[in-house]
């Protein structure tokens, strides 16, 4: 059996790849980031699925460096072409103009994701593809102001979802949107996820043994009668050197 976590995503055995056609989306806030949970995900997604790895909060290094703690080497990975890093930490940038970021930035980003997808598709025929982007809030801050190319990139990305039976995780601050009454572009990426995971401090403050609650959500399909059946996990964790560790709350002091 794998970890609480992977309970909760519904991972039943420690090598069982992401499924396939779903979106997970990781939120979290500057008092407790997230990353771990997108760390993890990659670790399973490799190497049974093809990565796109979209990154805009840090260089290959920083993912290389964590991944090799926990057992997955990304280089060799990298030279045998089933990780494919994007590294846009320019994009965005000062002097780069809006309507180039926008038209060309995205537009070509996406082309380039697309043209992917369609060559493992007819070389691979029903091979796993996961799209990661790490994070999703700076590739709105990024856009500076053009939110609805934003949001027609990534519902292009979420289109690959169901088309070419792709799996894609989002990590995004959902913090940033506290001060907004409705944060049009956070409950955009909240309705097309799958599964939503929520990773925040403890209520009661900081702790030596627990540095961390997560929720778990799992969308499920509606019945006859119109109900859900969604499924809710929560539980916490303590981030350690080379792992994270899982417990239910009360299991540690």
């Amino acid at each position: 059996m794998g970890t609480l976590l992977d309970q909760a995503l519904g991972l039943q055995t420690t090598n069982q790849a992401l499924p396939r056609g779903k979106v997970f989306l990781i939120k979290d806030g500057v008092r407790c980031h997230g990353s771990f949970v997108l760390h993890h995900l990659l670790t399973r997604a490799l190497p049974s699925s093809l990565v796109l790895f979209l990154a805009l909060a840090e260089p290959f290094s920083h993912y290389d460096r964590i991944l090799k703690k926990l057992g997955c080497n990304l280089t060799a990975q990298r030279e045998n072409n089933k990780f494919l890093f994007f590294d846009l930490l320019q994009l965005g940038s000062p002097g780069v103009e809006r309507e180039s970021l926008v038209e060309g930035g995205l537009f070509e980003l996406y082309g380039k994701i697309h043209k992917v997808v369609e060559l493992n598709a007819a070389s691979n025929g029903n091979g796993n593809i996961c799209i990661m982007i790490d994070d999703v809030s700076l590739l709105e801050i990024a856009a500076r102001g053009f939110l609805d190319s934003v949001l027609n990139f990534l519902h292009y990305c979420h289109a690959l979802t169901s088309v070419q039976g792709c799996s894609l995780v989002l990590l995004g601050h959902e913090d940033i949107y506290s001060n907004m009454p409705h944060p049009r572009f956070l409950f955009q990426i909240e309705y097309f996820a799958d599964v939503m995971i929520s990773v925040k401090p403890l209520a009661t403050g900081l702790s030596a043994d627990v540095h961390g609650q997560l929720t778990v959500l799992n969308k499920g399909s509606f019945d006859e009668q119109s109900l859900s059946k969604n499924k809710i996990c929560n539980f916490q964790f303590r981030i350690k050197e080379n792992s994270v560790e899982y417990f239910y709350p009360g299991a540690k002091i």
